[in-house]
């Protein structure tokens, strides 16, 4: 049974992802997955359960992990690039088979369809915002980085940086020279704020 919901869900979200959450219809899951309504409904109650099983499924974020007491801001900027580009990779595998604007499309439907998604992920970027401003200011303590910057206007920086990289994406749609092009502005971020 798991499997055949984790089916349902894998196909649905190739659906939502190139036809948007408002142009899919339960017909149209039902057509792409080879099952009767009433086998689809046997597994989810209705279009808005099985589009949050999706975007629960292939839109997780994870935090920055590293003890932000201890680390340096050169090891920070090394874990947000290996966090960005664990959670690239399992959003769009080893490939990009759908364009980028696709999963932003899909972002904008789970703000606008999934009643809480909004108000999770501002929770989450709020802390992720908030953990970097404390990274800034232990290396301020430390002698590591200036003491005259805005740590709240950094972290924002960071923040947006890191969101940037989507527009990476539809640039060059590749994974990796995105993530280069992460390292090299994380890179020349910290060359600013070396002391």
């Amino acid at each position: 049974m798991n499997d055949t919901k984790e089916y349902i869900i894998d196909q649905a979200f190739e659906l939502f992802l190139t036809k948007s959450y408002e142009a899919v219809s339960i017909s149209d899951i039902s057509k792409a997955i080879g099952f009767t309504k009433g086998a689809l409904y046997h597994h989810f109650l209705n279009k808005e359960e099985l589009f949050k099983a999706v975007i629960d499924k292939f839109l997780t974020f994870t935090g920055t992990g590293g003890d932000i007491n201890k680390v340096t801001l050169s090891e920070f900027n090394e874990l947000i690039i290996n966090n960005v580009g664990e959670m690239m990779n399992r959003l769009f595998g080893k490939s990009l088979k759908y364009v980028p604007i696709n999963y932003l499309t899909l972002i904008a439907d789970g703000f606008k369809h999934y009643p809480g998604f909004a108000d999770e992920k501002e929770s989450f970027f709020n802390a992720e915002i908030n953990k970097t401003k404390q990274v800034l200011e232990n290396c301020i303590k430390r002698g590591e980085i200036r003491s005259d910057i805005n740590t709240t206007t950094i972290a924002m920086t960071y923040f947006s940086t890191a969101l940037g990289l989507a527009g990476n994406l539809l640039q060059n749609y590749s994974i990796e020279e995105s993530m280069n092009l992460l390292k090299a502005q994380l890179d020349e971020l910290l060359k600013l704020l070396k002391t």
